[in-house]
C-alpha cells in the first residue's frame, strides 16, 4: 500500500544536470482542442460584434423603445453611464441636458421611464457613491504623485522583504513561532484566572440555558474551563510538534533563504507577473465585452402605431408595418397622421442566433474559465522552469543559464500548451461544477427542507476541498513538467508520489512559508495603509508634494485604493516567491533520491541544507559552488 501511494524514489541519472532541453511536445490531443476552443471563442466574439448593440444596456428608453437622449429625444432627462464613466463634473454626468421635451417637440409624450431614471440615479445615496468614486479618480488624476508614491513604496517594501528573508528568515521564523506560543501561555493563564473568579459562583451553565446574549456565559466556570482545556491542548501539541519536528523546521528555514538567493540571482522573474496581469485583463475584457454583445444580440421590432386613429383618420396605418425609429420622425410618410409614431413591440428571437444566446453565454463562461486558468498555468510552469535551472546548476552563479526566465518561457510555449491546457482543462471544468451548484442552491433555496439544504452544502464543501486539491496538483504539475519535460499525467503522478514521499516535509514546509508570506503581506499592506492614512487625513506632508487635505471630502477612498493596489502588488511578489519555495522544494526531494554525495553522484543542494541534513559532498567536488 506504501509502495502504491508513494511509488518508487527517483534513480541516478548521469545525463540529467537542470530542465531537459531536449524534449518533445506534449499532450497534442488537448492542445489541438484548446486551439479549436480559442478559434470558436473568437468566431462567437465576431458574431457578437456583428449582431449584439451595446446601447441596450448603456442607454434607457422611453415608452415607444426609443434610446434616451440619442436620435430624437436629445434633450431628455436620463442616467448616461458612460458620461458618468469620463465626466468630471458628477452633476453633468448625471443630467445630460437642462430642457425638458417641449410642445413643439414631435414626441411630447411622457417619458415615464427617463424620469424614473432621472429620478433614480439623482438620489442623494448615488450622488454620495458617485462622489466617493470620482474623489478616488480624481485624486489619482490631481494629486498623482501622493497616491502612486504609496504603490512605489509598497513595491519597494515587498522587494527589500523577500531580499531580507535570506538573512532573518530564521530570525522571524521562530520570533513567529514563540509569539504564538506565548499568545497561548498567556490564553491559558487569562482562562485560569478567570475560571478562578468564577469558582465559587453557584451558576452553571445548565441554569442559563440557551440563550442570544453570549456575554452570559462568560459569567460562569464552566465556559473558561472548556477554554482553559481547549486551548492547553493546543499549546500542547504546538510544543510537542516543535520539539519533533525542529530538524524539518530548519530544512524550511533553509530552503526560504536559499529561495531569496534564487531570487536576488534572478530579478526579472519578480516582474513576471506583470505579463500573467496583462493577459488576465485581456481575458477579462474580451469576456465582459463579448457577454455584453451577446446579452444586446436580440434584434429590436418596431411597428407604425397610430395612438389617436378615430380623430386623426388614420385608420389606413396597418398593424404589420415596421419602421426604423431613427429615420422615422425626420421623414414625410406619415404626415398625414399626426399620431402615428414608431412603437417597439419586442425583440426578434426567430434567428439561429438569437435562438442560442444561451448556449453562446454558457461557452463564453467556460472559455473565459479555461483561458484564465491556462494563463496562470503559464505563469507557473515559467517561472517553475527559471527557478529548477537556478537549483540545478552546481557552481552557482556561474553555471546559472543568461536568460533563465526567457528560456522557460519559449520552451513552455514551444513544448508544452497542451499540457497546460490539460490541466487548466480539469480546473475548469469543477468550477464549472461548483457554479451549476451555486447557481440550484440559489434558485431553489426557498423550496429546500433540512435535508436538502445539508445534503447541498456537503457538495459544494467537497467541490471546493477538490478544487484546492487540484491546484495544488497541478501547481507540482507544472513543476514537474518544467523540469523533465513530460505529459501532464506523468509529471502529475510523479510529483504526488513524490510528496506522499516526504508528506511530514510538505506540511511543514508548506505551513511556515505561509505564516512568512502572511507576515510579509500584513507589514507591507498594513504599513502602506497607515501611511496613506495619515497623509490623506492631513496628519503629514510627503515633500515635494502640493496636495492639500481641503482637496477632499471623503479621504478613506483614496486610503482604500492605495490599500487595495498595495495587496495587489505584494501580491505579486509573493506569488512569485511562493513558486519558488515550492519548486526549490521538490528539487530538493529529487536531489536527495538521486544522489548519495559521492564524487560520481555529488549533491546539488547549499551547504546550509547538507548541514543540516548532516550529508556532505565527497571527493573533489566537495561543496564546490555551494554558496
Amino acid at each position: 500500500v506504501s509502495v502504491f501511494f508513494s511509488g518508487e524514489p527517483a534513480q541516478y541519472d548521469p545525463t540529467f544536470n537542470g530542465p531537459i532541453r531536449k524534449r518533445g511536445c506534449t499532450d497534442i490531443i488537448c492542445c489541438v482542442l484548446f486551439m479549436v476552443v480559442i478559434l470558436g471563442y473568437m468566431a462567437v466574439g465576431i458574431l457578437a460584434w456583428l449582431y449584439g448593440d451595446p446601447r441596450h444596456v448603456l442607454y434607457p428608453r422611453n415608452s415607444t423603445g426609443m434610446f434616451c437622449g440619442i436620435g430624437a429625444q436629445p434633450s431628455v432627462f436620463y442616467f448616461d453611464i458612460l458620461k458618468c464613466a469620463t465626466s468630471v463634473n458628477v452633476m453633468a454626468a448625471v443630467l445630460n441636458g437642462l430642457q425638458c421635451p417641449t410642445t413643439q417637440d414631435r414626441n411630447d409624450t411622457y417619458d415615464l421611464k427617463c424620469i424614473f431614471f432621472f429620478f433614480l440615479f439623482s438620489s442623494t445615496s448615488l450622488n454620495l457613491t458617485l462622489s466617493l468614486l470620482f474623489q478616488s479618480s480624481l485624486l489619482l488624476c490631481s494629486v498623482p504623485l501622493s497616491s502612486l508614491s504609496a504603490l512605489v513604496i509598497a513595491m519597494v517594501v515587498s522587494f527589500l522583504f523577500l531580499l531580507l528573508l535570506r538573512f532573518i528568515a530564521p530570525v522571524m521564523v521562530w520570533v513567529l513561532i514563540f509569539g504564538v506560543l506565548a499568545v497561548g501561555a498567556y490564553g491559558i493563564y487569562h482562562c485560569w484566572w478567570e475560571y478562578d473568579n468564577y469558582r465559587n459562583s453557584t451558576v452553571s451553565i445548565t441554569d442559563i440555558g440557551f440563550t442570544t446574549n453570549f456575554k452570559v456565559y462568560l459569567q460562569v466556570k464552566e465556559t473558561w474551563l472548556a477554554f482553559l482545556i481547549i486551548i492547553s491542548v493546543v499549546e500542547g501539541i504546538l510544543l510537542l510538534t516543535l520539539i519533533f519536528l525542529r530538524t524539518r523546521i530548519l530544512i524550511a528555514i533553509a530552503l526560504i533563504q536559499e529561495s531569496s538567493k534564487a531570487v536576488s540571482h534572478m530579478m526579472s522573474t519578480l516582474f513576471y507577473p506583470l505579463v500573467t496581469f496583462v493577459l488576465l485583463v485581456v481575458c477579462v475584457a474580451y469576456w465582459g465585452i463579448t457577454a455584453l454583445y451577446l446579452a444586446t444580440s436580440g434584434i429590436p421590432v418596431y411597428k407604425v402605431v397610430a395612438l389617436n386613429s378615430t380623430q386623426d383618420n388614420c385608420g389606413q396605418i396597418g398593424g404589420n408595418v415596421t419602421c426604423d425609429p431613427q429615420t422615422f420622425y425626420n421623414s414625410t410618410d406619415y404626415s398625414w397622421c399626426p399620431s402615428a409614431r414608431c412603437i417597439f413591440i419586442k425583440y426578434n428571437n426567430e434567428g439561429l442566433l438569437q435562438r442560442n444566446l444561451f448556449n453562446l453565454q454558457i461557452y463564453n463562461v467556460v472559455a473565459f474559465l479555461w483561458c484564465i486558468n491556462f494563463v496562470i498555468a503559464l505563469g507557473q510552469c515559467t517561472l517553475a522552469g527559471a527557478f529548477a535551472s537556478y537549483y540545478w546548476a552546481f557552481s552557482k552563479p556561474s553555471d546559472i543559464p543568461t536568460f533563465p526566465l526567457s528560456q522557460a518561457f519559449i520552451r513552455t510555449l514551444r513544448y508544452h500548451v497542451g499540457s497546460l491546457a490539460f490541466g487548466a482543462l480539469i480546473l475548469t471544468l469543477i468550477q464549472v461544477v461548483r457554479i451549476i451548484l451555486e447557481y440550484l442552491d440559489h434558485k431553489t433555496r426557498a423550496a429546500q427542507n433540512p435535508c436538502a439544504r445539508f445534503l447541498m452544502c456537503c457538495l459544494k464543501c467537497c467541490f471546493w476541498c477538490l478544487e484546492k486539491f487540484i491546484k495544488f496538483l497541478n501547481r507540482n504539475a507544472y513543476i514537474m513538467i518544467a523540469v523533465y519535460g513530460k505529459n501532464f499525467c506523468v509529471s502529475a503522478k510523479n510529483a504526488f508520489m513524490l510528496l506522499m514521499r516526504n508528506i511530514v516535509r510538505v506540511v511543514v514546509l508548506d505551513k511556515v512559508t505561509d505564516l512568512l508570506l502572511f507576515f510579509g503581506k500584513l507589514l507591507v499592506v498594513g504599513g502602506v495603509g497607515v501611511l496613506a492614512f495619515f497623509f490623506f487625513s492631513g496628519r503629514i506632508r510627503l515633500p515635494g508634494s502640493n496636495f492639500r487635505t481641503e482637496m477632499l471630502n471623503y479621504y478613506w477612498m483614496p486610503i482604500i485604493v492605495v490599500v487595495v493596489g498595495a495587496y495587489l502588488i505584494a501580491h505579486g511578489f509573493f506569488s512569485v516567491y511562493n513558486m519558488c519555495v515550492d519548486t526549490l522544494f521538490l528539487c530538493f526531494l529529487e536531489d536527495l533520491e538521486r544522489h548519495d554525495g559521492t564524487m560520481q553522484k555529488p549533491y546539488y543542494m547549499s551547504k546550509n541544507l547538507m548541514k543540516i541534513l548532516n550529508k556532505k559532498n565527497k571527493g573533489p567536488k566537495n561543496g564546490k559552488g555551494k554558496d
